[in-house]
């Protein structure tokens, strides 16, 4: 495989020295970029355009045309796995994902099956394989799942919710069948994780982005064991090379320093903990992922700038550092608020580098 020419972001997450703070955003191919716009009407559909190894190695590209980042991640869904089940993901218009065939009866569940990443997934690994060939080595390629609590929570309740009221029943009242559910998904996420490193992913990324909807107790229950399950599963090294990984719970910062226990190379945040009270409850052990207000890209280029730097200098100057959003970027955020966000955080985090 080519070297990589910038492998800051790699060496942020291990937490070694970095000349500059690194910077990728989550959703950053996507609406808010028009050129993206453009292919999603050509492909058709959401589901045609994740299908086609060209059209998401294409979108994927997109924002690095535009913007100095210093990390691509692979375009797709991460309801991927729940569809190569069987469930039969399909987008509704105006409501979103849903599934045809949702987990309710016993039965179902119980015929649960890991599906092979090779067959009804080939063309995720297709996809990585042909973005890894495109980046040429520039940077490097993030490949990424849903978590097994949030995968879950798409499978019993058929699509997003606002209550999580089918899900949560079934973990109060039927805790083995949850378990079930989730024992077999954890290790789907292993098999699926483990093809995108194999077909070119050099770090992953588990999105547990429902996991702040539990109590503390069924965090630690139903969704914290399993991301250690998943972790603990990953292929570590690949051609000499450690591939790190990232956890991240939205909502999760009340238990970030369990999640840094669970031997994850990195931990992200959302916009709701102060990352430097972050790196002082996790210390050395773990890198830090994010962590600015999404909505603060709505705001005139100097808030941007300026919220941009208090993450920066809350962080301070210390190793592992990887610069996001709290969570995903909005469809209706404005290019040009990217681009002094990339601009910002290159700068000004070379000064504190630097002790300016």
């Amino acid at each position: 495989m080519t070297r990589l020419q910038n492998d800051t972001f790699l060496r942020a997450l291990l937490r070694q020295p970095t000349e500059y703070t690194p910077l990728w955003l989550m959703r950053q191919a996507g609406r808010y970029l028009p050129e993206y716009c453009e292919t999603r009407k050509r492909a058709g559909s959401f589901l045609n355009l994740c299908k086609s190894p060209t059209m998401a190695c294409e979108v994927t590209l997109q924002p690095l045309a535009r913007y100095n980042l210093d990390a691509a991640i692979l375009f797709s869904d991460i309801l991927t796995v729940p569809d190569a089940m069987g469930l039969g993901l399909y987008f509704a218009e105006g409501e979103g994902p849903r599934f045809e065939r949702p987990l309710r009866d016993e039965w179902e569940i119980r015929n649960l099956a890991i599906p092979d990443p090779h067959a009804e997934l080939q063309y995720v690994m297709d996809a990585v394989a042909e973005i890894r060939r495109a980046l040429n080595g520039s940077v490097p390629l993030i490949g990424f799942s849903g978590s097994p609590w949030t995968l879950a929570c798409y499978m019993v309740e058929g699509g997003s919710s606002d209550d999580y009221r089918k899900v949560k029943a079934m973990a109060y009242s039927r805790p083995d069948l949850m378990h079930h559910i989730l024992s077999v998904t954890a290790d789907s996420v292993v098999a699926y994780l483990n093809a995108q490193i194999e077909s070119g992913a050099q770090a992953v990324m588990v999105f547990d982005s429902w996991g702040g909807a539990l109590s503390e107790a069924a965090y630690h229950e139903f969704s914290l064991p399993y991301l250690k399950r998943v972790v603990d599963g990953l292929i570590k090294e690949r051609d000499g090379e450690r591939v790190p990984n990232i956890v991240f719970t939205k909502g999760g910062g009340l238990w970030i320093e369990g999640i840094a226990d669970i031997g994850c190379d990195a931990v992200g945040l959302d916009w709701t903990m102060d990352i430097g009270r972050a790196r002082k409850l996790v210390g050395d052990k773990v890198a830090l992922q994010g962590n600015l207000d999404p909505n603060v890209l709505f705001a005139p280029p100097e808030a941007v700038a300026r919220e941009a730097k208090r993450v920066l200098d809350s962080f301070g100057n210390h190793p592992g550092h990887v610069f996001n959003l709290g969570h995903g970027i909005s469809q209706f955020t404005p290019p040009e608020s990217v681009s002094v966000l990339v601009d910002t955080v290159h700068e000004h985090s070379r000064k504190i580098r630097a002790g300016v």
